[in-house]
């Protein structure tokens, strides 16, 4: 299945939807990005690794989640919100950053590792928080520069890829 098909499928099971912009949505949506943000600091502090990673995976899924409903798209599976950040904002280092943190906090969410590995864990904690906080940095910069026009273009990109 293609990537384009895998949206399309989305659409058909309306996990995928055009809804009405909403910077009020959005804007819930940086805020918890910015508390995930806060919590993978704290949790990096305390050596808590595998659980900052995962607050700074979500920092990062909330963060693309306010783009998307200020844009008016709802997208209810991460691997399609995380498609959309490139084939609608063409976001490509984005893309490829988010997708390794989501593949990175699934490895840590479910799998457990030997003693061995923490001092790894630790950098790439540390390498993921800095990439989580840049990420929202920059998502930040998309949403205050979307115009209508471009809200318009985008949802009719949208409408034409499924």
């Amino acid at each position: 299945m293609t990537n384009l098909d895998f949206l399309a499928r989305l659409w058909r099971e309306g996990k995928l939807e055009l809804v009405e912009p909403s910077n009020d949505i959005c804007l819930s949506y940086l805020e918890k990005a910015e508390n995930c943000l806060k919590s993978a600091k704290i949790l990096l502090q305390n050596k808590l690794y595998d659980n900052s990673i995962t607050m700074s995976y979500y920092a990062m899924y909330n963060s693309l989640t306010a783009v998307l409903f200020k844009t008016g798209i709802k997208c209810e599976n991460h691997s399609g919100a995380i498609l959309l950040l490139k084939f609608l904002f063409n976001k490509n280092e984005l893309f490829k950053v988010i997708s390794e943190a989501k593949e990175e906090r699934i490895d840590k969410q479910y799998y457990v590792q030997s003693k061995q590995l923490v001092a790894l864990t630790e950098n790439s904690t540390k390498e993921l928080f800095i990439n989580a906080e840049s990420f929202l940095i920059q998502i930040k910069s998309v949403i205050n520069n979307l115009t209508n026009g471009e809200i318009k273009r985008l949802r009719d990109i949208l409408s034409k890829l499924i």
